[in-house]
């Protein structure tokens, strides 16, 4: 009996942890605790006589009373049996260490710490209330009491509060963990039920389900319950219990708990309807079955909520070491973090072109194959057209018609040719500073712990960005050089090998208008072209070999350093700003520690009970 009570008492004890950190099975952002861990779960109408059957299980008057809607927060009642010996009290979490004796003060606390949260209005709040109990008169039991399901708002109410009763009360019954106490009033029909129906809905085969009958005594004359107290009239896998709480009239007389418990067993051993059942009625009996059926599950349950524990606290370390540790206000440890996020992204901007990520094989890409496309597609048929040959080469020559080679017109054809090389020596250039970008925009979403800081984030990027274009400028200049270069001294050798007129049987004194057939502007044409392939060869070569060294090279080498220089002069202040974190990450790392310290909590809570036992 003992390692039973002390496997509810462990319950007990982390549902505390969870409610002092903030685990009330509501937020999803987070693994819950609170949903795998076994409770019994009070449902029922307003009027239901809910509250009663719970002081009647506690022996004691505590309860709020009213009309209309009184429980307005989940009421986590955390029972515990103590040696005859000892004094009882009870025990708020948001108050602990204040001890109270008196019940009537319970109430108003109970009331009060309602109001402060959900208001003074009839409106209800999600988040329980723990309240425990130590008395030689109780079993070890943990019920939580949720506000009583509604079919219509009256006045103060909003109008979704019989949808906002439905949806909390669902939150507790749908875990399989959760026991299901169905608090139906017997002079109305079961089939009305608002308990019955929610609890069929979430299980139907009413393995989880205790149904239990209150007003018998106030059925009309004649009539009776044993049809639902033996199982005809609506079947569950667990005995009905009929319980017999204090009339209105007890209450205002202040009739003592005990003599009230002792009148509701003389019913049930009285009564002509119900006395062949008197031996599981009773709220007596109530507690006892419920008690037992907590142990049950929650033996059963232990080792998957160790493992669950175990494997949560392996998930949430690891989210913690990705949100990373907070930033401290000392002025030289914030440089030093400062430096390091930016060492770690040149770090991963680096791998991404050696290799070792991807994305730098694009540039060879660049190359390899949009380089030498372009440079096919150069309109050289254009330019060298058999009309546009003419037309330059007379020009060319002026009033004096050229002697042997119209060497002026290969110049200035030459020349016009050079000019469609910028295009694609600039395209390259522009290309490959928008991978490099891509890059960097790649390579600060892969540094985790940046994402912590979103203005240093901006400001990196921003440098990095500064730095490419610097780049990017350089490598303009040198490819356009390359091609001026192109221009400013031919490859003498390359027409010193085309044959002459003179060696092909030539005419030396033939007419300067034969100069100028048809044949022989092709010849021209034909010959620039071949010069142009040969230049075409020499800049897909050296292209290519510009622009890694005044980009990709320079990259590599001092994307940040200006940055770094920048950001040593910057003061305390400006540093503070740079770390400015993200305030969501904040808060998720303040929630993730304190579940981390939940977890962590559990698995020392369990694993000296499994010690102690």
């Amino acid at each position: 009996m003992k390692a039973m009570e002390s496997l509810i008492s462990l319950v007990n004890r982390v549902q505390t942890l969870c409610t002092l950190l903030g685990d009330d099975g509501v937020d999803n952002a987070l693994p819950t605790l609170w949903l795998s861990l076994p409770s019994i779960v009070v449902v029922g109408g307003q009027s239901s006589g809910k509250s009663s059957v719970l002081e009647s299980i506690v022996g004691r008057d505590f309860f709020p009373r009213g009309s209309g809607i009184v429980t307005r927060r989940p009421l986590v009642l955390q029972l515990q049996r103590i040696d005859a010996s000892q004094q009882e009290y009870a025990e708020f979490l948001h108050i602990p260490k204040k001890l109270f004796t008196d019940y009537d003060a319970v109430r108003k606390e109970i009331q009060g710490e309602t109001d402060r949260v959900a208001g003074h209005t009839k409106k209800i709040s999600s988040s329980p209330i723990h309240l425990s109990i130590y008395s030689p008169h109780v079993v070890n039991l943990t019920l939580i009491d949720l506000p009583g399901l509604t079919k219509v708002a009256v006045e103060g109410q909003p109008d979704t509060i019989v949808a906002e009763i439905e949806n909390l009360v669902r939150t507790y019954i749908e875990k399989p963990n959760s026991l299901i106490l169905a608090i139906s009033p017997a002079n109305q029909d079961i089939a009305t039920s608002d308990a019955i129906k929610l609890a069929r809905e979430v299980d139907p085969l009413g393995e989880r389900t205790y149904g239990v009958l209150t007003k018998l005594d106030l059925m009309d004359r004649g009539t009776n319950a044993k049809d639902v107290l033996e199982g005809r009239a609506y079947r569950l896998q667990h005995p009905w219990v009929g319980v017999i709480n204090r009339s209105q009239a007890d209450i205002n007389k202040n009739v003592d708990m005990r003599a009230a418990r002792q009148k509701e067993r003389d019913y049930f051993t009285t009564s002509p309807e119900y006395r062949h059942l008197a031996g599981r009625m009773g709220s007596e009996y109530l507690a006892k079955i419920l008690s037992k059926h907590l142990e049950d599950v929650i033996k059963v349950r232990i080792p998957n909520i160790y493992s669950l524990t175990n494997k949560t606290i392996v998930e949430l370390e690891a989210e913690m070491k990705r949100l990373g540790s907070p930033v401290t206000a000392d002025e030289g440890a914030q440089l030093y973090k400062i430096l390091e996020l930016c060492r770690t992204f040149d770090h991963i901007f680096k791998d991404h072109l050696d290799g070792r990520r991807a994305g730098g094989e694009r540039i060879y890409g660049v190359f390899d194959s949009q380089l030498p496309a372009a440079l096919k597609k150069l309109p050289f048929d254009r330019h060298l057209s058999l009309q546009n040959v003419r037309k330059v080469v007379s020009e060319a020559d002026g009033y004096q018609p050229h002697l042997i080679a119209p060497e002026q017109g290969y110049r200035r054809l030459i020349d016009g040719a050079l000019i469609y090389f910028k295009g694609p020596a600039e395209a390259s250039v522009e290309t490959v500073h928008l991978i490099l970008k891509d890059l960097v925009r790649k390579s600060i979403n892969e540094t985790e712990d940046l994402k912590r800081f979103p203005h240093l984030q901006a400001e990196i990027s921003a440098a990095a960005t500064e730095a490419l274009e610097r780049f990017r400028d350089d490598s303009r200049k040198t490819v356009l050089r390359l091609v001026e270069m192109e221009s400013s001294y031919l490859t003498v050798d390359f027409f010193r090998k085309l044959p002459q007129e003179l060696e092909k049987g030539g005419n030396p004194t033939a007419s300067t208008i034969d100069r100028y057939t048809d044949a022989y502007l092709r010849r021209v044409g034909s010959n620039v072209l071949s010069y142009m392939g040969m230049v075409c060869e020499s800049l897909k070569n050296y292209i290519p070999k510009a622009v890694v060294h005044c980009q990709v090279r320079e990259a590599k080498r001092s994307l940040v350093d200006h940055f770094y220089t920048q950001v040593g002069k910057k003061g305390a202040n400006q540093l503070a700003s740079l770390l400015d974190e993200d305030p969501t990450l904040t808060v998720r790392r303040e929630t993730c520690a304190k579940r981390l310290e939940l977890y962590r909590n559990a698995r020392d809570e369990i694993d000296a009970a499994s010690w102690a036992n």
